[in-house]
């Protein structure tokens, strides 16, 4: 990545402005997906621990555990999206000291692929067990009989909640994932 000149070439600047704007749009994007499906899966953990809720399920538990372990992982994307905004900034540098190799560079892409794709597979699972305990509270045949009298068989809209968060956060990762892909691409041509 580093040139011997003092100003960038127009191959360089354009590599440093594509860092940039794919970085700000994968960060704001898994910010905001970040932040809502963070919110929804604490207001699930403090409604469902209430006694005699429908939603203190312990099939949901290791679900929900998943699926913090896929909002930790979604902010180191978070970070590696900003730093992606950082390296486009040193590429752009008139001072040749201060731009990132190219070897530099193609790790923090490789480390941001790793990072999201492991999100994605947290994420799935915690989404994969919460969606299984859904699906068998609603066709066990106690569920039939006895939904107006059991409240731990009935499905409320919080537990359709945290599936919507963990769609949410797969889609963080996704965006993430196709950041990574997209400056990696254009950072090997």
């Amino acid at each position: 990545m580093s040139q011997n000149s003092e100003t960038p070439s127009s191959n360089l600047r354009v590599i440093a402005q594509n860092f940039r704007l794919a970085g700000w749009i994968s960060f704001w994007i898994q910010l905001v997906l970040g932040v809502i499906s963070g919110i929804i899966v604490l207001l699930f953990a403090i409604f469902s621990q209430r006694s005699g809720s429908p939603n203190n399920n312990p099939g949901t538990g290791f679900g929900v555990f998943l699926a913090i372990c896929g909002l930790v992982v979604l902010g180191a994307g978070i970070y590696l999206a900003y730093r992606y905004t950082r390296i486009g900034k040193q590429l752009d540098s008139s001072n040749p000291t201060n731009r990132p190799r190219k070897l530099e560079t193609l790790q923090v892409l490789r480390l941001g692929l790793w990072v999201n794709l492991a999100g994605i597979l947290v994420t799935l699972l915690g989404a994969q067990a919460i969606v299984g305990t859904l699906v068998a509270r609603s066709i066990s045949p106690q569920a039939v009989t006895t939904q107006l009298f059991d409240p731990t068989r009935i499905i409320s809209g919080l537990d359709m909640l945290v599936v919507q968060a963990n769609i949410n956060t797969v889609s963080a990762h996704f965006s993430g994932l196709v950041a990574s892909l997209f400056l990696l691409n254009r950072i090997t041509k």
